[in-house]
């Protein structure tokens, strides 16, 4: 059986691999901040930048995508290039946190779609969705050594998953509908938490009371 047409083709190619570069330097950015070499700046901007797809892809059966894409990874390492050479306080401040947040609302979307499109059922395809959106970074702040954005309360993996549950539930719809709604939400929570530092509360059942 040939693999499904895939509803990837409504995303200009220039805006995919932005989102790609946002997730890439977002992994540079971490390698410059502990004062690593080149190469581990290089290797956390690809891993960053194509590991939630990646992980997706081997998971429903489908090519890895990057490998057969002749512009992604020149792009990570052209990103890891370029921060490389700019000092880290160019990237300080809330730029990069709205940037990525546009990223993770946007591929959580893609993720979920492409699952439906190969025939993944609605509840895994949402967590594909999650998966494509946060699994990179999750991969990152392991080989980093720091909690990654699971073991954090802030609202990011909840982000990505209103975005994956939106573009599931309205799947039935124009993809020119169905897909600016769901980013828009998922955008929007992400955006509020980096605002009001919106977070779950931790888990508190039976802690002793003073």
């Amino acid at each position: 059986m040939s693999p499904p047409v895939l509803p990837l083709g409504s995303i200009p190619a220039a805006l995919d691999l932005a989102g790609i570069a946002v997730f890439a330097l977002s992994g540079a950015l971490l390698a410059a901040k502990l004062r690593q070499t080149f190469v581990t700046m290089a290797f956390f901007a690809l891993i960053t930048g194509v590991g939630g797809g990646s992980v997706r892809d081997l998971l429903i059966g489908a090519p890895v995508f990057w490998i057969h894409d002749p512009w992604v990874a020149p792009v990570c390492l052209a990103t890891a290039f370029v921060a490389w050479f700019t000092p880290t306080r160019w990237w300080d401040g809330e730029l990069l946190d709205w940037a990525d947040a546009a990223g993770l609302a946007a591929y959580s979307v893609i993720g979920t779609a492409k699952s439906l499109a190969y025939g993944v059922p609605i509840v895994p395809a949402v967590l594909m969705g999650v998966i494509t959106g946060c699994v990179g970074g999750i991969i990152r702040d392991v080989i980093a050594g720091r909690p990654s954005i699971l073991m954090r309360p802030e609202l990011y993996v909840t982000a990505a998953a209103l975005s994956a549950a939106l573009a599931a539930a309205l799947s039935g719809l124009e993809r020119a509908v169905a897909w600016p709604i769901a980013m828009t939400a998922g955008f929007a929570l992400r955006g509020l938490a980096i605002r009001r530092k919106l977070a779950l509360p931790a888990y508190g059942r039976g802690q002793r009371q003073d």
